[in-house]
């Protein structure tokens, strides 16, 4: 589904990414773990071209995307959700999702409101509301709808579980496990080891810019030795 290779980016003449190279399959949910500032949100960004790398290679349904703009990536069914959320404030709920529309794509049951209200049935109750009058969590949720209605294939997450209480947080993972049952592929970044291993197949983790652990989450439980020297706080 999505796989990239040979990546390095730069902030300036700061090298944050190396060579870094990592793949998510179709249907399947794979998180990237590591510390602040190792460089799990940069990948992202690189990988929709928000942050333009200096090098390597990306393909996204076995089609090279690394000389596309990031309008052009989402037009492919590449979604990303950021750690900001960035959402528009000042429009309600409902227009939220109508900026964020994109048309089906074949092979895949299409995000419509009612169905992304279905899937989220807080929203729909607060579907007239502006977005400045919602609480963080629900904006992290109207985030990940908005992307829907993009139809995407595969959505990348950045940090889906920061700053949420942990009622939210147990939410975001039964979100992220019925996206995985819809079909979508899943590619996040989290410091939440916990969270992470309720949701992925998978797992990387990335320290300054290198990819230091590959493996399933089952290996990674099984590897105190990695956990302790990467992800410890």
């Amino acid at each position: 589904m999505l796989r990239t290779e040979g990546l390095n980016a730069f902030y300036g003449r700061a090298h944050i990414l190396h060579d870094l190279a990592l793949s998510v399959g179709r249907g399947e949910v794979v998180v990237l773990l590591g510390r602040n500032g190792a460089g799990k949100s940069t990948t992202l960004k690189s990988l929709t071209r928000l942050v333009e790398p200096r090098s390597g290679r990306t393909w996204f349904h076995d089609r090279r995307i690394d000389g596309l703009k990031p309008y052009q990536i989402a037009r492919l069914g590449l979604g990303y959700v950021p750690e900001e959320r960035r959402i528009f404030t000042d429009l309600t709920v409902e227009e939220n999702l109508e900026v964020g529309r994109q048309k089906p794509r074949d092979g895949l049951t299409p995000w419509t409101r009612e169905r992304v209200f279905s899937f989220f049935p807080s929203l729909e109750e607060m579907r007239k509301r502006r977005a400045s009058r919602m609480s963080g969590g629900e904006q992290q949720m109207l985030t990940i709808a908005r992307t829907l209605m993009g139809n995407p294939s595969c959505i990348l997450l950045d940090e889906p579980s920061e700053g949420l209480a942990p009622m939210i947080v147990e939410l975001m993972a039964s979100t992220i496990r019925e996206l995985k049952a819809e079909g979508l592929s899943v590619l996040l970044s989290e410091q939440n080891l916990n969270f992470a291993m309720a949701v992925a197949d998978r797992a990387y983790i990335i320290e300054k810019g290198q990819i230091r652990f590959a493996g399933t989450v089952d290996e990674l439980k099984a590897n105190e030795g990695i956990r302790k020297a990467y992800l410890a706080v």
